[in-house]
């Protein structure tokens, strides 16, 4: 599933065609996603893109006709592209422009979203958003916030951390990387973070997530960005996709368990 960096370095990628374009058309398919198409949608023709953020995972585009909200999913993309570029298998929904570009939405398995908002419903005061946890770069994430709210946690650290109610976008992958970093065991108890360890973790958090998103993110299976590029921060990996082969730092074999559903991987030697 694509993670923090990934979302960002996409949404970076279609601000460059999207800011301040006017969409001339809408397309969607017959497939539902997550949820299905909303007729909703044709309502953004003829509407200028004035903002595209990103919260979490999820991509808000603002126009002065209402809000576009969109999440990549398990396998989801999305591409810039001619817009007499043919459609391919699994493309289900594209915004067009007035400049001749579309932002196309390729999604596999279907597990992506693609939800409107009228201007008078912000999509910040409603699911999927209104409930997440702090942005990792912003003030509001820091340690002594980390600290309260890992004590009140008996779940693991590695699944609270993966936790977008404590902070947002750091996923499986980022998981893993942020704990060799901190030297920390993903079985730790939460509640058993020390006031010092949160310091290094809020720091590695931001550090990790900054090296990758200026790597284009992480691609394992078949992330790319909007340009269609590879991220390379996969060469950065210490543990992640590594069971079996040696620790880079101590030559330890690297183990793999099963966390929440998810593997994660880990040094038994490193982090204790």
């Amino acid at each position: 599933m694509p993670e923090l960096p990934e979302v960002e370095v996409t949404k970076r990628g279609i601000e460059k065609t999207l800011l301040n374009s006017v969409i001339k058309k809408v397309y969607f398919d017959d497939k539902s996603l997550r949820k299905p198409f909303s007729k909703d949608l044709y309502k953004l023709e003829g509407s200028t893109v004035t903002d595209i953020s990103r919260r979490g995972k999820y991509i808000v585009i603002t126009t002065d006709k209402g809000y576009l909200l969109l999440h990549l999913g398990m396998t989801g993309h999305l591409r810039v592209l001619d817009e007499n570029e043919p459609m391919q298998l699994h493309d289900h929904f594209e915004v067009a422009t007035m400049a001749g570009k579309v932002v196309r939405l390729n999604d596999i398995r279907r597990f992506g979203l693609v939800l409107y908002f009228p201007l008078d419903n912000s999509p910040y005061l409603n699911e999927p958003l209104k409930d997440l946890g702090p942005e990792p770069f912003s003030d509001d994430f820091n340690a002594d916030y980390l600290f309260k709210r890992l004590s009140a946690l008996k779940k693991s650290v590695k699944q609270a951390l993966m936790d977008n109610a404590v902070v947002v976008g750091v996923g499986n992958i980022y998981a893993s990387e942020v704990l060799f970093a901190s030297k920390i065991s993903p079985e730790r108890k939460a509640n058993k973070v020390t006031a010092k360890e949160c310091e290094t973790l809020v720091s590695n958090i931001r550090k990790i997530l900054s090296e990758s998103i200026k790597k284009g993110g992480t691609t394992i299976r078949d992330f790319s960005g909007a340009d269609g590029k590879l991220g390379y921060f996969v060469q950065n990996l210490f543990v992640y996709g590594h069971e079996g082969e040696p620790c880079k730092i101590c030559n330890t074999p690297i183990k793999s368990i099963v966390q929440g559903q998810r593997s994660t991987f880990f040094c038994p030697h490193c982090q204790k």
